[in-house]
């Protein structure tokens, strides 16, 4: 088994749309990328604690491959706005993959270049590119959310 983590605004669309993807066995929901140790979900929305919403991504590499995982994240959100997607504006819903190896980070940075390159998006690609350093699980209520409150 192997983890990604990926910020790519608020973490209920994004943890439902990889529990959609066979070869993954969990998507917590937390934050990752700040500086309060054991942020909650408050202090997270105040950004005043420079973490992101995101998804740790917990994978079968023989099931789904880490590229493929990065397509789904290409596909969920706009990696072209800065601290923002829809209507959630902040540092806490900005776009970023955090690496948990240099493999990882490897094909991150092709993904991203392929896109640069690429005529899938108009604008520049914002997205963070860093190590995972401490993901702090979210709080239980925000868990399986949509699942929670029936929705599909």
């Amino acid at each position: 088994m192997e983890k990604a983590t990926f910020g790519a605004g608020c973490f209920w669309g994004i943890e439902h749309a990889f529990r959609k993807v066979a070869g993954v066995i969990e998507a917590p929901v937390g934050y990752a990328g700040g500086t309060t140790p054991d942020p909650t979900y408050e202090q997270v929305c105040s950004g005043q604690t420079g973490h992101a919403e995101v998804v740790e991504v917990e994978f079968d590499p023989a099931k789904v491959s880490y590229e493929e995982l990065l397509e789904v994240f290409w596909t969920i959100h706009d990696p072209t706005t800065l601290n923002r997607q829809g209507p959630d504006i902040g540092t806490q819903y900005r776009s970023v993959i955090y690496f948990h190896s240099a493999e990882q980070e490897k094909a991150a940075k092709d993904s991203i270049a392929a896109l640069e390159n690429g005529d899938r998006f108009r604008n520049p690609i914002v997205t963070e590119l860093s190590p995972i350093d401490t993901f702090y699980m979210g709080e239980d209520y925000h868990q399986h959310y949509f699942k929670k409150q029936g929705q599909h």
